[in-house]
């Protein structure tokens, strides 16, 4: 099969979907790899690194969907990539459709078939090519919110580890998987009053088994999140729903109860943000107040960690890539119940159903095309 990796050209977005290490596995085994021209360059690796495990290197991103069956990417379609995605491509990337009517309604117009990196999922619910993006997301929250509430940049001037005789910064993180999970440690590693929220009180319990002293549980209900996220300075939005629309957990309400210059970390974002008002940003461009709390809304926050984030993703994604190069995607799906939810779209119809429900649209079974 002939694999595509194109430039990413999202916003301030440094990563690239494949490593050379993983260029390579994929020629051993016969395949053609199509490189975009700098399409490394942000996770350090040049054209060269490509070219020396066998990849072909062209010029231009029309080149790369024009030539490859299998598209393999980092972020959702660009709106300039639209009309370059047809009938025939299989592309394999994050989506987050539910959160981007007009991406769904695009993709389903041109007939390709789409399948999510974060709706993989294993019989036990483990999402394996979400959770290393989760996990350096996570990890990057604390240092962001810490950041912002800074004084220079809107915040409430505290520092979030505090110092002898001046307590450290409350922190609230709603939601327990792997991204309220890394955000936790970190925030507490940095000397943080932390809280830690979820819906789920098995996971807080497995959760009590390691965290540190100054973490504590709490069991998320409307009333004790708005207690809770009132005296916090920091709020670290951690919600999934596996690929369905983030619940607006923070409503206007809410936030007009929280402190002036608190922040709100909303890792949440891709898929709609927890927040009423949140809305994705940018690196360049990371955050907006809305009724006083700074809202830190970047959708891509891996990014800005690119060679991390291209290492961590290719180790997880590359056995899903050799797979559907090695048998086509329907023979992939049919011999591999996680990448069969991965699947969200087949040539002009949504099968997924959460997606489905969230523009109401009809939903189509996998089963129905394979």
């Amino acid at each position: 099969m002939i694999v595509g990796v194109p430039k990413e050209i999202k916003t301030e977005e440094y990563r690239v979907s494949m490593t050379p290490a993983g260029v390579k596995e994929l020629v051993k085994r016969g395949h053609r790899v199509i490189v975009q021209e700098g399409a490394g360059a942000g996770a350090g690796f040049k054209d060269e690194d490509y070219k020396g495990v066998g990849a072909e290197i062209v010029k231009t991103l029309e080149e790369v969907y024009d030539k490859a069956e299998l598209i393999v990417k980092v972020k959702e379609p660009q709106p300039e990539e639209y009309k370059l995605l047809h009938e025939g491509h299989i592309l394999f990337t994050y989506l987050h459709l539910a959160a981007d009517e007009n991406l769904t309604r695009a993709l389903m117009e041109r007939k390709i078939v789409g399948i999510a990196y974060e709706t993989v999922e294993t019989d036990d619910g483990y999402l394996p090519l979400l959770a290393p993006m989760s996990e350096i997301a996570g990890k990057m929250a604390p240092q962001e919110g810490a950041k912002y509430l800074e004084k220079p940049q809107g915040g409430l001037g505290v520092l979030l580890g505090g110092v002898p005789g001046v307590p450290p910064a409350k922190v609230v993180v709603i939601g327990a998987g792997t991204v309220g999970m890394s955000a936790t440690m970190v925030a507490a590693g940095m000397g943080a009053d932390v809280t830690l929220m979820d819906i789920n009180v098995e996971r807080l319990r497995r959760a009590e088994e390691i965290i540190p002293a100054n973490v504590k549980t709490l069991f998320s209900t409307d009333y004790t999140i708005r207690e809770a996220v009132k005296n916090a300075d920091l709020v670290i939005g951690a919600v999934l729903i596996t690929g369905a629309k983030a619940p607006k957990i923070l409503t206007r309400d809410i936030l007009r109860e929280m402190k002036e210059g608190a922040v709100l970390v909303d890792v949440s974002i891709d898929q709609g943000g927890i927040s009423e008002f949140s809305r994705p940003t940018t690196h360049k461009d990371p955050v907006f107040v809305a009724e006083g709390v700074v809202h830190y809304c970047v959708a891509n926050m891996p990014g800005a960690v690119p060679r991390t984030s291209t290492f961590a993703l290719t180790n997880s994604t590359l056995k899903y890539v050799i797979k559907l190069a090695d048998m086509g995607w329907k023979d992939a799906v049919r011999s591999d119940k996680s990448l069969a939810r991965g699947v969200n779209l087949v040539k002009g119809f949504i099968t997924h159903k959460a997606v489905a429900e969230a523009f109401g649209l009809d939903y189509h079974p996998v089963e129905e095309f394979i």
